[in-house]
């Protein structure tokens, strides 16, 4: 009942309108077996018995259930109407609120949670919670036309009122036991079709390494698992409720066939006239398909509920600080700072207690000056990313504070993520750049050749995450995206790892060229690329080892040297397995 309300107070007016429209037509249901036991005691009866009937009764036969029939017409018109508008604006509002709230969540929230979850929480949950409202105003009229018909029976012969009226409880009994057997098998087949959800959507975004690997089956074996799940509690469930109707279509009948029976001693007692026993017969009739409307309802309620229940758990979530809004202003001249920061990654929700216990970042000192390029170098698993991350305010410390210079701060990920629209819109989303300042970003990125090239320069559509263009093209645009904005601090994570080494220098050479003021910090692992760096951070197991000049460091930090010379290992080694002959490389033979 709290669902009901809490969904129905969102659109009070339209769900009032299809109450009142599902109240005229229980009414005028009631109504219409009235006409029905008029027009036999008035017109059939005297025609039989007397041979004739007088027109004036005819006539008042003929309008009472005319107009009957129009008003109750109008009352269902009115009810489907506005129970659709209740149902869809529900949706909207719902789904609205899931959404809003996504968008309003942090990075650092939905980072520990699966994306398709989130989305099925906003689309399949948020149309399962509503599933119960289109039979509500209908449930509702059907509960006023039993009231009114139970006391118009019993007013009318209390006998054949009574079997009639002692079913109304033996099919709501019914119904409840339904509902209670159902709830669980509902409740299992959302969690299943929450969890599909984000199993297909983790898939489609993995396309590329499914292929690559040849893990189709793979993944198929994994989705249907999932589906198999979901097959079996929708299949229990549709079980229950075939039994359920099977039910509501066999007690009415069989208390049909007791009424024409007891109405027929009746009507030999003269207890109850011939068009009462039909006005009874004919009401019973009307109820069955209402009172499984009653039955609709109530197995809706399980569904909705799971449904309702997983879009609550993500609207009542308090929303987490803005790690953003935790970053201070840093003094005049000061780039960066960073004062005895630590940082924890706590595990997505419902991970293991002791994924929190080891810190990526531990206890961080670190300043760089303003208009500095910096480099943060270290072995896998360093916290190189954290830190960038940090800087950008996309995570926040556990404790210590981060302080960057004022002005605007830009990132850009190694993977360089483009939307499915233009360059222009993907390199001017959140601002209002003009052309000249778009070209002048591609120009610094050293971009503006191939996107002149491109067959509708600035207009050309790249495709979902950029497909059209290659890894090298990606990274050059994200990194315009972020130089059109003419931040004060940019943070770059790895971002021309897919670049050659030429490209690597003369890009970075013009990022110190034209930002003298602007402070950079990248992770970088090419010594080439460090070596053009002002100073370079060095990071092990989430501390700062050393912080100095590239020289310096190779100087006195043999750890530091260590990891230069596996990174030049790598790369020689790389650069001689590309040119391995084919037959060679796959173990000989044509």
């Amino acid at each position: 009942m709290r669902m009901i309300v809490a969904m129905v107070s969102m659109h009070k007016g339209v769900f009032g309108v299809a109450v009142a429209g599902a109240a005229v037509y229980a009414l005028c249901t009631v109504g219409s077996s009235v006409a029905v036991e008029w027009v036999i005691d008035h017109v059939f009866v005297p025609r039989f018995d007397e041979g004739r009937v007088a027109t004036s009764a005819v006539v008042g036969g003929v309008t009472f259930v005319v107009v009957v029939g129009l008003v109750r017409a109008a009352g269902i018109v009115t009810r489907r109407t506005f129970a659709g508008m209740t149902n869809w604006r529900v949706a909207s509002s719902l789904s609205r609120g899931v959404v809003d709230r996504l968008v309003t969540q942090p990075v650092s929230w939905h980072q520990k949670r699966p994306d398709g979850d989130l989305v099925g929480r906003a689309g399949v949950d948020t149309d399962g919670a509503i599933a119960v409202l289109s039979p509500i105003p209908f449930a509702t009229g059907t509960v006023l036309m039993i009231v009114v018909s139970s006391v118009w029976l019993l007013l009318t012969d209390v006998v054949l009122g009574g079997v009639a009226v002692a079913v109304f409880p033996l099919l709501m009994i019914t119904n409840i036991r339904y509902q209670r057997r159902v709830d669980r098998h509902f409740d299992a087949a959302q969690l299943e079709l929450g969890r599909l959800s984000a199993g297909v959507h983790e898939s489609f975004e993995g396309v590329q390494l499914v292929k690559a690997y040849g893990a189709e089956q793979r993944e198929t074996d994994r989705l249907a698992e999932i589906a198999g799940r979901l097959r079996d509690a929708r299949v229990r469930a549709v079980r229950l409720r075939g039994t359920f109707e099977a039910l509501l279509d066999v007690l009415p009948s069989l208390v049909n066939v007791g009424l024409v029976v007891v109405g027929a001693y009746r009507v030999r007692s003269g207890a109850v006239t011939v068009g009462e026993l039909s006005s009874f017969v004919y009401l019973f009739t009307l109820l069955v398909f209402p009172l499984r409307i009653i039955g609709f309802a109530l197995s809706e309620m399980p569904h909705s509920l799971s449904g309702w229940e997983r879009v609550r758990e993500v609207l009542d979530e308090p929303i987490e600080p803005d790690p953003l809004a935790s970053i201070d202003v840093a003094p005049a001249g000061i780039g960066l700072r960073l004062d005895d920061v630590t940082f924890r990654f706590h595990g997505a929700v419902g991970g293991r207690p002791d994924q929190a216990e080891a810190p990526a970042l531990d206890h961080i000192d670190l300043v760089v000056p303003a208009g500095r390029i910096v480099a943060v170098v270290g072995p896998t698993g360093s916290g190189k990313s954290t830190l960038v991350e940090l800087a950008a305010g996309l995570v926040g410390p556990d404790s210590g504070t981060v302080a960057t210079s004022a002005g605007e701060r830009a990132i850009v990920f190694q993977e360089a993520f483009l939307f499915a629209g233009t360059i222009r819109e993907n390199i001017t989303i959140g601002t209002d750049a003009s052309d000249e300042e778009i070209w002048a970003a591609l120009r610094l990125a050293l971009a503006d050749r191939f996107v002149a090239e491109l067959p509708g320069a600035l207009d050309t559509v790249v495709g979902e995450r950029g497909v059209s263009l290659s890894g090298g093209q990606r990274q050059r645009v994200a990194l315009a995206r972020a130089l059109v904005r003419h931040p004060t601090l940019l943070l770059l994570d790895d971002t021309t790892s897919a670049l050659d080494p030429a490209t690597e220098r003369a890009v970075l050479t013009n990022l110190r060229r034209a930002l003298d003021t602007t402070t950079v910090l990248m992770v970088a692992s090419r010594p080439s690329t460090i070596a053009l760096a002002d100073d370079v951070v060095y990071l092990e197991r989430g501390r700062v080892i050393d912080h100095g000049t590239h020289t310096e460091l190779l100087d006195r930090s043999a750890a530091y040297r260590e990891l230069m010379e596996a990174f030049e290992a790598d790369r020689e080694g790389a650069d001689s397995d590309a040119l391995v002959p084919v037959t060679e490389a796959v173990g000989g033979g044509a």
